[in-house]
């Protein structure tokens, strides 16, 4: 079995087992959830695609299973619907247990505008490295799209992705080489700001915050739009 394999599956195996505990009930969110993670992997797949056929990042072979489609190993395919899962798992148990764990409304909105703006300029200054552009037009849009999110998740996701970072910082560290010889991914540092937590180019940070949060955006709006449909 394939480092990546392995680093999906214990990213997997307790949210998708405690899916069920009778508290949480998470599986109850599935009919809206999975679209919506669905629809957002497909997304972020075809500028997987893209951007690996461009050099912006590659995969070693020696650390995933060698099946490949569209030249992405079939581990890169499931990290999209593996890594968003585990990570709203996450968001919602902390939510459950801890209600108030939130910002206001009016914080909330102050930082979501003073995002936009910051990854505003960092796009107009980096628009030739791709990488960089790229997750930063997508941190704007996914942004722009909280304020038409009635349940404003943004306002606990701010706090809940805080706790989210870590199990992700572990994962993608040993991704991008920490703790291995090689890297399960590599970077070309002439498409991304070359700046790095630990072995992680920095915007993975907000490639996995928009992911996510996509996701939870979509999910609301299915939810909503049945709840409309049933009136």
């Amino acid at each position: 079995m394939s480092l990546y394999t392995l680093l999906l599956l214990f990213s997997f195996i307790v949210p998708i087992t405690l899916s069920f505990d009778r508290r949480l009930q998470f599986y109850r969110q599935w009919p809206s959830l999975l679209p919506a993670i669905t629809f957002v992997a497909v997304i972020y797949i075809v500028a997987d695609v893209l951007l690996t056929n461009a050099g912006v990042w590659g995969f070693n072979e020696q650390y995933h299973s060698g099946y490949t489609l569209l030249n992405l190993p079939v581990e890169e395919w499931l990290f999209f619907f593996v890594i968003p899962y585990a990570s709203i798992f996450l968001h919602e148990s902390l939510i459950l247990y801890f209600p108030k764990l939130k910002v206001s409304q009016t914080v909330s909105k102050r930082i979501t505008i003073s995002l936009i703006l910051f990854f505003l300029i960092l796009l107009a200054f980096n628009t030739g490295r791709s990488y960089s552009s790229y997750i930063f037009a997508m941190m704007i849009l996914v942004l722009l799209l909280t304020f038409f999110d009635r349940k404003q998740v943004v306002s606990s996701y701010f706090v809940t992705f805080l706790v989210i970072l870590i199990p992700f910082l572990i994962v993608n560290s040993i991704l991008t080489g920490s703790f291995i010889e090689g890297e399960v991914v590599w970077y070309n540092n002439d498409e991304n700001l070359n700046i790095r937590i630990f072995t992680i180019p920095v915007e993975d940070v907000a490639y996995a915050f928009s992911m996510i949060l996509y996701s939870l955006l979509i999910r609301n709006f299915i939810t909503q739009f049945w709840l409309n449909s049933r009136i």
